[in-house]
Order: C-alpha cells, then structure tokens, then sequence
C-alpha cells in the first residue's frame, strides 16, 4: 500500500488592495489562482495561462506583472493591486471612466488586464503620445476591439489627470 503524501505548503503574508494576508498555499500554485481562488478576486482574468495575453496582469510592487507567469509564494512580503483597486461600479477611476466615456471595451475580458497595464504607464508616463501608449498596450490581447478605443481612452484619462492650471491669465 503506497502513502499518500500531502503537497508541500508555505505560509505566505502580502497584502493585496492594501489589506493584509496570510494564507498557507501550495509551493506550486499559481500566483493568478491564488488572487481569484483563495482570495477571492475574479476581476482578474487567466487567458492564455502562457503570459502572452496580458489578461491577469496585477501590479507586484508597482510594476505590471503575469500573475499566471508567477507562484503565489512569490508573493510573500509583496504589495499587490488587482483591477478591485481602481474604482467600484459606483464610482470608476479616471482611466475606467475613460474606458466608459470613449468605449474601450467590448467583451471586457482582457480589460482587467489591459487597466492596470495601463495604469502603470500613466504613472510613468503622465503625458503620453498615441504611439507610446500602443507600445505599451503591445504586451495585452484583445480579439474584440481595434485597440483605437482602448488608446483613446488612455489618452483622455492622461489628460484629465492632468492637474488644473489655477494661474489667473491676465
């Protein structure tokens, strides 16, 4: 009679939307079915489970990441945003009122993925060219629109970041 033996597990803390976790997760469990299983956060979407789609981009400490590219274990001592960050359907952030206003999605699939790709960029890049901001959606797939919508709205969100010129003008 063979033993049956129970999958290596490693406590982790990190916090995530700016709440702290604790969680025991297996060594090899996915950082992605980790947020949307463990956690509980399904507006991260898994595409391609390869990291060429860009659905399940997070940002790790900031910086866009595949979440489906790393290990939850990974995580550990880590700040995490997912696309539960940015706004509620009550009150949208800038860049997803963008999206709303000029009409970047249609499925809504990839969105999750391509909003915090994108909010990374702005905050880089707070004055960005149509150029710039393709390249910097290279990394994301979306079989539903043209991308035209999703970089307009990227650059509408850019500019009503911008901060107010209160300067009287003479």
């Amino acid at each position: 009679m063979q033993r049956e033996t129970m999958p290596e597990t490693h406590l982790i803390q990190t916090t995530v939307n700016g709440q702290a976790y604790e969680r025991h997760t297996e060594a090899r469990q996915l950082l992605s079915d980790f947020l949307r299983h463990d956690l509980g956060l399904s507006g991260l979407h898994v595409g391609c489970e390869q990291g060429a789609c860009g659905a399940c981009t997070i940002l790790f400490d900031g910086q866009p990441v595949r979440a489906c590219l790393m290990l939850a274990v990974q995580a550990d001592g880590h700040a995490l945003l997912t696309v539960e960050s940015l706004g509620t359907p009550d009150k949208l952030n800038v860049l997803q009122s963008a999206f709303w206003e000029k009409h970047g999605l249609q499925c809504g699939y990839c969105t999750a993925g391509i909003l915090m790709t994108l909010t990374a960029f702005l905050q880089d890049n707070p004055t960005p060219t149509e150029h710039a901001v393709r390249t910097a959606l290279s990394g994301n797939l979306c079989r539903c629109t043209g991308y035209q919508n999703i970089v307009a709205a990227a650059l509408l969100a850019a500019e009503q970041m911008q901060p107010v010129d209160s300067t009287p003008q003479p």
